[in-house]
Formats: structure tokens, sequence, C-alpha cells
């Protein structure tokens, strides 16, 4: 004789017996009530100053801000990649800086050169031409040292990560751009000097 066993039927979750209420009014209900508008201008101003604080306090949150800045901003300009702008994290940007800054780059000239250039042509107005032809030629070989400065990046940074697909004209043109800031302004600061192997 076999016993036939009647399958278990689960009882159905009784209902709340209520709507769900509406996000806004779940938020507005756990902040509690709002206080009503200020009726004037002077109650407006009391009710501002009650919420910023004694000056005491503003001055020590604003320096705990400053602090907070500073300390970050060095911290990226330490090249720790958890601080680092999107634009400058990873391996292979950290590679491409050392690079750059291990190389003594014409580009990082142009900068100081054409300052000199345009207070000479404020001095003196009739090198106006000279000025503008001078100006042309260090362009053109920025480009030409832009160009070689690219593919010679590129070609490291694929024979050091060959897995990588940050590679073209984008990582050409950020070695490039740090090629041509003044080596004490460039962000991160660089980490190897001039002429070390990398």
């Amino acid at each position: 004789m076999t016993v036939v066993e009647e399958p278990v039927t689960s009882s159905p979750t009784p209902g709340k017996g209520r709507p769900t209420p509406k996000r806004r009014d779940a938020e507005a209900r756990r902040r509690g009530p709002v206080a009503p508008a200020p009726m004037t201008a002077k109650e407006a101003r009391a009710r501002r100053k009650a919420s910023k604080g004694t000056k005491a306090d503003r001055k020590i949150a604003a320096a705990e801000r400053r602090a907070a800045v500073n300390d970050r901003r060095a911290r990226m300009l330490a090249g720790e990649d958890k601080y680092l702008l999107p634009r400058d994290q990873g391996p292979v940007r950290a590679y491409v800086r050392d690079l750059v800054d291990a190389r003594r780059n014409l580009v990082g000239l142009f900068m100081p050169m054409a300052l000199v250039l345009i207070m000479s042509m404020f001095a003196v107005p009739q090198l106006q031409s000279l000025v503008t032809l001078a100006m042309l030629v260090m362009m053109f070989f920025m480009i030409i040292e832009g160009f070689i400065l690219g593919r010679i990046i590129n070609n490291r940074v694929i024979a050091r990560f060959p897995d990588t697909s940050d590679t073209g004209f984008k990582l050409g043109w950020y070695a490039f751009v740090r090629a041509s800031q003044i080596r004490k302004m460039r962000a991160p600061k660089p980490r190897v000097k001039p002429g070390d192997a990398v």
C-alpha cells in the first residue's frame, strides 16, 4: 500500500491593506516637517545665519576644506593614480609621462621663445615681420617634432604594453601636450630626470 503525499501549498502573503507610498512622500516623511517660508527678509537672514553656524565654526570648516584640497593636489602632483584626472590614470599614461620627461624636447622651448619674441615685437615694432617668420619656423619644427615624438611614444608603448588599446593619435597628442609644457609646470610632477633610462 503506497501513501500518496499531497503537495503542500503555501498560503498567499497577506496584503498591506494600503497602497505603496510614492518615493517623494516617503522621503519627505523621513526628513520631517518642513519649516514654513520666512515672512520677512530679516527672518530669512536670521535663518541663514543660524544654519551657517558661528564664525569660529565657519573658519574651522574652511580650514579643513583648504587642507583637504591641498592634500588632494599634493597627491595628484605626486602621481597617485587615485587622485589623477581620468586622462592621466593608468600605467600606460604613467609610462608615457616618464618617456616624455626623460627626453629633452625642442617643443618645450616654444612657450618661452614665443613670449620673448612677442615682447621683442612690442619693444621694437619694426621687427614684426621677422618675429612672424620666426614664429612660423618654430611652429614648423614643433609639428615635425610632435610627429616624431608621437611615433616614438606609440612604438615604445606597443612594445611595453602589447595588449593596450590606448595608442594612436590620442596617445601621441597626450605626449606632445606634456612635452610642450614647461618642465616645472607639468602635472603630475616628473618622476625622472632628463637623460634617465625608462
